[in-house]
């Protein structure tokens, strides 16, 4: 089907004004769902366009009473022929239910039989639903009926009244853009509060309800804290009726920010132990998804090159409000060590793309979906914390509300934005927004550190061309504890334009740029001062601070200037004594994933495991937090070589000194167990039959692919590619199943079937599950030529779907990189 170019969105924003949508979805049917619209809208002269909507069945369609024939439907696209004026479209079809998580997506919970269904129309999937002229720009009130089972509760952008015999009806909204409409129906858990003379609501999976109640006033406690302190940045009042928190099963991202109802991901329900980092980040997309209110649903993009203005400025308030409330004051640390990850691997790429790119850059709808990635995100929301670092809260806020104020419940560009700043400073925004917004790759900033008699001298070494605002970080180890660092006052330098810097007495023993780390850059240690971070990293104060540290080593890696193995000896040597889970969380992570199992030629990894493990057990026994000893005892699953210890943590239901194996824990276990051949078919049907939930179902697709065995493999690999029987979540559970490094020689002939096998199920189930093809389903354990062969040979002449080819370049360009560190002296 055709996707909707920029071009034909201006186009037809030139011709129309849409002013009301009325829909009625009847949810009580089986395999497709009724819908009926009627939107009302003006014509500014005579002309032809085009209303979106992909149907099962298209049974009735009427303009201004005149009947037009269903059969003209072409693809998703039903021609209209408009004179000047109003006008009435009427429109009668039945449309499918979704298992992608892409439309209207109905699940089924395996744990008691209930059904839900809600919707998920980010960028063009509105047209599942109901007609539409889908694009952000023509935005309009809509007025939704839902007619469901008896015993459902439904949910919408409005307060949702019930009307008799299963049908609701849902308060007309404020214009508000068509992806942004949302219904969520099913018998619902809700808990139910008032806050500043609203309706409030959580709401989840009944088989989740004793997990949400135990969490309810956690949650219900971070959505009041930052809605008062965002009217208190914020001079617009909150613009929407109501404000509900959804969390849905089976959906592909961390959450959606429709008007009145967000949506999260279920797994935010808590079922089992989780760490502090996980509170802090469920917090942190509440936070994230609230400020959307404003910064998305308030005032909208034109057009989806401007997709920063929304992502961007929701993850930088979501961070920076989340530390405002003192829930977790520590949060930019997190954010530091690995969101920030996130946006510098995708900086250095060849996807990469500046983080508001050209209009050009983005001529269609499938092209801008690739786009919603670290740069969009992490390093939109760095380049917002060092534009408030430049030019002064106090300024931006004055820009963003008045952003808000000439702009509500419109639609905006980059240089609306640029034009509200601009008015609230005197500095040269619109030069910042060239240097930071416009321009792609990473800078790096390194020390050069000279001494002379009585004083030394620092100058700043920077590749790249944006300013950069740091502080400089000096330390000094504490002579009655070498271990411990002891911080001179810092300095503050503007990049360009701070000189060497000339200062008394003798250099620090640790120099650190981007201390605080306020801006997005990788950053070096010159010698003196690396050789004291592997003494006494842990010794520095702060946790933001040691998170630099840790980024430049993960930096270095990455660019082959350190050997993996020496930052597993700074792991083994200092995370022991490192407080903050977020970064003990953090290093573990790379260290497992990327230097064990991608950076270490495969006759290096057992030991790389062996030391892993080792880490995992001083973790245990130093650390009195239960977020570290969690972290800890899933290090140690993850890096089992030998099954005895698993399988008797497994008979006991327990770690020695705890945690207690909770669900997910057990999972881990068998998981690991399945890779080491140590597990059968029939003990992952007992476990599904302790814990036949849909996490559980899941647990067990992920066992069942992982069991080192031919007809294992064969099997998992028709039901991910010959059948379109898994929902999008099993589909990921299976493909994360199947590729692993223990198994290399097994898994090696199904490479070759992949890349076809995936370019075929893209063309056929859509994009959410060609994205998880690309990232969960392709051969990445497989670091060899042959790999990257075969995928640039796909990308030359498969002509796979626009989600499926961005995630090859991407893991393609991973493989490259960890093929050039193994080769690396």
């Amino acid at each position: 089907m055709p996707v909707l170019t920029r071009d034909e969105a201006q186009t037809r924003a030139a011709l129309l004004d849409v002013h009301h949508y009325r829909i009625a979805l009847d949810l009580t049917g089986g395999e497709t769902f009724g819908s009926t619209t009627v939107i009302r809208f003006t014509a500014r002269t005579a002309g032809t366009t085009f209303v979106e909507l992909k149907p099962a069945a298209l049974h009735h369609v009427t303009l201004d009473g005149q009947v037009l024939d269903p059969a003209a439907l072409d693809g998703n696209r039903l021609p209209l022929v408009l004179g000047a004026g109003e006008h009435e479209l009427h429109v009668e079809a039945d449309m499918r239910y979704s298992r992608t998580g892409e439309g209207m997506h109905r699940f089924t919970d395996p744990a008691d039989g209930e059904t839900y269904v809600y919707t998920q129309l980010f960028m063009d999937d509105v047209q599942r639903i109901f007609a539409a002229f889908d694009q952000p720009d023509l935005k309009a009130v809509f007025e939704l009926a839902v007619t469901a089972p008896p015993r459902w509760t439904v949910l919408g952008n409005g307060i949702a009244r019930p009307a008799g015999d299963g049908r609701w009806e849902l308060a007309p909204t404020p214009p508000i853009s068509t992806y942004l409409v949302a219904v969520a129906a099913g018998p619902w858990h809700s808990v139910r509060t008032e806050h500043a003379g609203l309706p409030f609501g959580i709401h989840c999976r009944r088989s989740l309800a004793a997990h949400l109640d135990a969490d309810a006033e956690e949650i219900l406690g971070i959505t009041r804290r930052c809605y008062d302190r965002y009217h208190e940045k914020f001079t617009e009042p909150y613009p929407f009726d109501s404000y509900d928190q959804a969390f849905v099963p089976e959906f592909n991202a961390g959450a959606m920010e429709n008007p009145g109802l967000v949506t999260f991901r279920d797994e935010f329900v808590f079922r089992s132990a989780v760490t502090d980092t996980e509170r802090q980040t469920r917090a942190m997309v509440i936070a994230h998804e609230m400020a959307h209110m404003w910064f998305g649903d308030l005032v909208t993009l034109k057009w989806w090159d401007d997709i920063w203005l929304n992502e961007s400025f929701a993850e930088y308030m979501g961070y920076q409000t989340l530390v405002e409330t003192g829930d977790f004051p520590d949060t930019w640390t997190e954010f530091g060590v690995s969101r920030k990850g996130w946006g510098y691997d995708a900086d250095q790429r060849p996807s990469t793309h500046p983080v508001a790119p050209a209009p050009d850059a983005v001529p269609d709808t499938a092209s801008a979906l690739t786009n919603f990635d670290g740069i969009s995100y992490a390093k939109g929301a760095s380049a917002l914390r060092q534009l408030t670092a430049w030019l002064g809260e106090k300024e931006f806020l004055v820009g963003i509300n008045d952003h808000f104020t000439r702009h509500r419940f419109g639609n905006a560009t980059l240089a609306d934005f640029l034009d509200s700043l601009a008015r609230a400073t005197a500095r040269d925004v619109h030069g910042w927004a060239r240097s930071w917004l416009r321009t792609t790759g990473v800078d790096t900033l390194a020390p050069d550190v000279t001494e002379e008699d009585g004083h030394w001298r620092l100058a700043v070494r920077h590749d790249g061309s944006r300013p950069h605002r740091i502080t400089v970080g000096l330390y000094d180890l504490d002579p009655a504890d070498p271990g411990r660092l002891v911080p001179r006052p810092p300095v503050e330098a503007d990049l360009p334009g701070t000189p060497g810097l000339v200062l008394p007495g003798r250099r620090p023993d640790l120099l650190l740029l981007n201390d605080g780390d306020l801006t997005y850059a990788k950053v070096r240690l010159d010698p003196c001062s690396w050789d004291t971070a592997l003494g006494a990293l842990s010794g520095l104060p702060g946790a933001l601070s040691r998170a630099v540290v840790w980024n430049a080593a993960r930096d270095m890696v990455r660019d082959g200037e350190l050997a993996p193995a020496a930052y597993l000896r700074a792991a083994r040597a200092h995370l022991p004594r490192e407080h903050d889970n977020a970064i003990v969380q953090g290093v573990l992570a790379f260290a497992r994933t990327q230097i064990a199992d991608l950076y270490l030629p495969a006759d290096e990894r057992p030991d790389a495991l062996a030391g892993l493990r080792a880490l995992g057990r001083d973790l245990l026994e130093r650390a009195t937090a239960p977020g570290v000893r969690l972290t800890a005892v899933r290090t140690l699953i993850a890096s089992a070589l030998r099954p005895d210890a698993l399988r008797a943590w497994l008979a006991a239901d327990t770690v020695p000194g705890g945690p207690v194996l909770d669900p997910e824990l057990r999972w881990r276990i068998l998981t690991r167990l399945a890779v080491l051949g140590a597990l059968g078919p029939a003990e992952i049907d007992a476990e599904l039959a302790r814990d036949p939930s849909a996490t559980g179902h899941e647990g067990a697709a992920r066992c069942r692919a992982a069991l080192p065995d031919q007809a294992a493999k064969e099997a998992a690999w028709e039901a991910m590619f010959a059948t379109d029987d898994l929902s999008n979540y099993l589909f990921t559970a299976t493909a994360q199943g199947f590729w692993q490094p223990e198994q290399l020689d097994l898994v090696r002939p199904f490479r070759a079937r992949y890349y076809p096998a995936a370019v075929a199920l893209a063309a056929r189930r859509g994009a959410a599950l060609a994205e998880a093809a690309g990232r969960h389903a392709f051969p990445l354990t497989l670091v060899e030529e042959e790999t990257v062969r075969l995928g640039e040979e796909c990308l030359r002449e498969a002509d796979p779907a626009p989600a499926l080819r961005r995630k090859l370049v991407d893991q393609l360009d991973d493989l490259r990189r960890a093929l050039r560190i193994r080769c690396a002296p």
